[in-house]
């Protein structure tokens, strides 16, 4: 064989190896556990703490949210309750209460798997504040796992918003993650989104890393 031919395979073998390991290699996204939370309307703040009330920041979050100081009992269709349930803020238009399945197994409820902010016949639930208590009609979920990311790493990662994809744990478990539907704003920080239930199954924690599998 000439020697430009042999140049020529071998560049083209180096090549396809290299497109190879960067398949396979992936994207990496870190993780962060997602605990039992409340999303409140104005209105509802102020029917649990009083009126004119308005919720105090403990904590910054990503997109412009933040845990607050503020805390509920919610109660299940059985008078099943789980106290200390933290709001999020800031107040939203629509109420929203996100547990694990777990959760919805100790409040005695059927509870669907959705997106955040699609409550539309979704799984009814009470709250208990200080000085009220609500009854939501619909709002309880357990959320869909995600992965934010602003639109530089979307990039990077070769995905958009609205994408579904799979996501691999690479740890003794070796868990993989279907239907991980990813959501792109400038807002966002890159992490992946999964509720107790699915980290303690995976032994995953906040701050391990996760690769996107296309």
């Amino acid at each position: 064989m000439e020697a430009n031919n042999i140049e020529l395979i071998t560049r083209m073998v180096i090549q396809a190896l290299d497109k190879n390991e960067k398949r396979d290699s992936g994207f990496v996204v870190p993780i962060g556990v997602s605990a039992r939370h409340i999303h409140l309307t104005q209105e509802h703040v102020e029917a649990l703490f009083g009126k004119g009330y308005h919720l105090t920041k403990k904590k910054d979050l990503m997109g412009g949210q933040f845990a607050s100081n503020e805390m509920v009992t919610i109660v299940g269709l059985k008078l099943r309750a789980i106290e200390n349930v933290r709001i999020l803020g800031p107040v939203r238009k629509a109420s929203q209460v996100e547990v694990s399945a777990t959760d919805a197994i100790k409040l005695g409820m059927n509870v669907p798997v959705r997106e955040s902010g699609d409550i539309k016949g979704s799984a009814p639930i009470a709250l208990v504040g200080p000085k009220g208590a609500l009854y939501l009609k619909e709002g309880c979920i357990v959320a869909a796992r995600h992965i934010h990311m602003s639109p530089k790493d979307a990039e990077a990662a070769g995905v958009k918003d609205g994408d579904i994809v799979s996501v691999r744990a690479d740890n003794e478990r070796g868990t993989i993650f279907n239907q991980v539907k990813i959501r792109v704003d400038e807002s966002f920080t890159l992490e992946m989104h999964i509720d107790t239930d699915e980290a303690n199954a995976a032994k995953i924690s906040t701050g391990t890393t996760v690769t996107i599998i296309k």
